[in-house]
């Protein structure tokens, strides 16, 4: 059975203080993500990572503060948390090179990941039915991005230290929502 990781999110503007929409307390899974992201790179484990890339005057600045503009150094991902062999897919409609990729960034412009044009492609293309999930947020674009996996059939695990929530009561009904739906919950010591 083929597996997928996928790095949620990981970029500057939410990892670190100083971050125009930091996570209080996501510093502490970044060095998490980049070791879960070593050990697939090194079993040969593709993964999808997300990544908001937004105009400057984006929709979704009606909800959620100015954030992850596209070129901008906060939209950037976190340094550890990148490969060698990567591919940035835009969101938009575009041809998919992607293999001999170990990293697909696919850029999103919402909190869903499956509103990107791109998202279903390239889940189908890899053909996996595992998928290992970490990042930030748990109860937002974590839970989304699950949400998607889970309607597409998929088997789910969640990394229980490599994710980061923005309250203690949004985390435990997304994880709650999550096992509901057959997630499987492990540690991040469970992949190496």
């Amino acid at each position: 059975m083929k597996t997928v990781f996928v790095d949620v999110d990981t970029q500057l503007d939410f990892l670190y203080p100083g971050g125009a929409l930091y996570v209080p307390g996501a510093e502490r899974i970044a060095a998490t993500v980049a070791r879960l992201n070593r050990h697939a790179a090194a079993h040969g484990i593709p993964i999808i990572s997300t990544a908001d890339a937004h105009t400057e005057n984006d929709p979704e600045f009606a909800s959620w503060p100015h954030h992850c503009v596209a070129g901008a150094t906060g939209q950037h991902k976190a340094q550890g948390t990148l490969l060698e062999r990567c591919v940035v897919i835009p969101n938009r409609e575009c041809d998919l090179a992607i293999e001999g990729a170990q990293q697909i960034i696919i850029e999103k412009q919402t909190v869903d990941s499956f509103q990107a044009p791109n998202m279903h492609r390239v889940i189908h293309k890899l053909d996996a039915d595992d998928f290992v999930v970490y990042g930030v947020v748990t109860e937002v674009c974590v839970l989304w991005g699950v949400r998607g996996l889970l309607r597409l059939g998929k088997h789910v695990t969640l990394v229980t230290d490599a994710v980061q929530s923005l309250t203690p009561a949004g985390s435990e009904a997304a994880i709650q929502e999550m096992l509901e739906g057959g997630v499987t919950l492990a540690p991040s010591t469970t992949f190496g």
